[in-house]
C-alpha cells in the first residue's frame, strides 16, 4: 500500500465516522427520534457491559492457577466502579484497563 492510499483511506474512515456522528442530530433535530432509536439510546450500554462481561469471562479455566481470579476479580471491580460512579464509560474504561495490567504483569 502505498502512501497516497493509506491518507485515502484515513480520510475516508474520518469521513464516515464523522457523518455516522452528526447524522443523528440533524435527522432528529426538529422532531422525536423514533422509539426503537430510543430503546437503543436507553439498553445499548447495559448490552455492552453484558458483552465485554461474556468476553472476559468465555475463556476462563477453572482447572489452572489461578482460577479465574484475574478476570472475576476485574468483573467486580468494573461493577463496583459503575455503582459507585453510575458512570459507563469511566466503569468501561477504568475496568478494562484494571483487566489488561492484570493480564499483562501478573501471573
Amino acid at each position: 500500500m502505498s502512501n497516497y492510499e493509506i491518507y485515502l483511506a484515513i480520510g475516508v474512515m474520518t469521513i464516515v465516522n464523522y457523518l455516522t456522528r452528526v447524522f443523528p442530530f440533524v435527522f432528529f433535530r426538529k422532531k422525536e427520534p423514533p422509539k426503537y432509536i430510543v430503546f437503543i439510546e436507553t439498553y445499548f450500554p447495559p448490552v455492552i457491559m453484558t458483552i465485554l462481561i461474556l468476553y472476559t469471562l468465555k475463556d476462563i479455566d477453572f482447572n489452572t492457577t489461578p482460577y479465574g481470579l484475574k478476570e472475576i476479580g476485574s468483573v467486580f471491580f468494573t461493577a463496583f466502579l459503575h455503582i459507585w460512579l453510575k458512570n459507563y464509560l469511566v466503569s468501561i474504561f477504568t475496568g478494562t484497563i484494571f483487566y489488561m495490567v492484570l493480564v499483562q504483569y501478573f501471573i
